[in-house]
């Protein structure tokens, strides 16, 4: 049991050691010593050599002097620089063994080589394809993934291309899920079919390295004949509102009606009338015919009736006669 915490313990410090932003200036400082080293022996040991080699010592400050220029030729390939956006995975002889950061870092020409990678915000376009709803209807849709690298090493090792292979994984995800929802539920709930999409995506590139920061369906085109449809099941979905608060309005109409009617007298009435007599008489073009229920009217014609036979004359003695005869 102790044995196996040890052994997990060293391979956690040993990953955690390897994916350290660190990087050695011994490259840098052993191209740079060898440089002086032979440009001191050119200068100063040759003499020292002239009992040994004889005529050949006449050669020795040129082939020293051409080394010492060589090392310093290559103290800039043990240097280079990532940008701050950067991170970058260092392989000796094909093997990783560190992650550099942003800034400066060292490495072994020819013995050790690096390849960066973007940690940015990455937009990936998924193009536009033509998808079967569950109700059979197809669709045109394309969509626009927002992803970034949040492990640089497992996203170079791990997978051949990161970007291409999230947006053939995010295609055949949205075919997947689209393909068991209804075209009402589709258009109706877009933004929570896109992120059951962005759940299904991130869950599956984690292993790559990626976090898909947030997924979106930009365009869904319908087939004109399912245009047509749509559009006349809005029209026919409009007219059913208006006939709905039209009858509504003309029911409180009624009501409003039917309460003035039980509040209102009999002369009340009659003066509304010939109100409403005046107000269409403007157009003296027009004849109007205005039915009058009698019993409107009733009290005003008996009070006429009886005031003119009040008014009338009474007869003489002659008409008496003949209506006696």
């Amino acid at each position: 049991m102790v044995k196996t915490v040890t052994q997990v313990d060293k391979s956690e410090r040993e990953q955690k050691r390897m994916y350290e932003y660190r990087g050695s200036p011994l490259p840098l400082l052993t191209f740079l010593f060898l440089g002086i080293i032979f440009i001191l022996i050119a200068i100063f040991g040759v003499p020292f050599l002239v009992p040994i080699l004889g005529f050949w010592t006449f050669f020795l400050p040129f082939l020293f002097g051409f080394f010492a220029m060589m090392f310093f030729i290559f103290i800039p390939a043990t240097v280079s620089i990532n940008k701050q956006w950067e991170e970058a995975i260092v392989l000796r002889f094909g093997k990783f063994v560190r992650l550099v950061g942003p800034g400066m870092f060292f490495k072994w020409p020819w013995v050790e080589r690096f390849i960066r990678q973007d940690t940015r915000i990455q937009t990936l376009d998924v193009m536009k394809q033509e998808l079967m709803t569950r109700d059979n209807i197809s669709l045109n849709i394309d969509a626009v993934v927002f992803m970034k690298v949040t492990n640089t090493p497992k996203s170079l090792i791990n997978i051949q291309d990161v970007r291409l292979s999230t947006v053939q994984y995010a295609q055949t995800t949205m075919r997947d899920v689209i393909g068991n929802v209804e075209l009402d539920d589709l258009l109706a709930q877009r933004d929570q079919i896109a992120d059951r999409i962005k759940l299904i995506v991130d869950k599956e590139t984690e292993r790559w390295g990626i976090d898909i920061q947030s997924v979106n369906l930009q365009n869904i085109e319908l087939p004109m004949d399912m245009k047509r449809v749509i559009a006349r099941q809005a029209e026919a979905e409009r007219e059913r509102r208006a006939v709905i608060i039209k009858s509504e309005g003309e029911l409180v109409a009624a009501q409003n009606l039917e309460q003035a009617v039980r509040e209102m007298s009999s002369q009340a009435l009659y003066l509304r009338t010939l109100s409403s007599l005046e107000d269409i008489s403007f157009d003296q073009s027009n004849t109007i015919v205005f039915a009058i229920p009698l019993d409107m009217v009733r009290g005003e014609i008996l009070g006429l009736s009886g005031l003119v036979g009040a008014n009338k004359a009474p007869p003489t003695r002659s008409v008496r006669r003949k209506k006696q005869e």
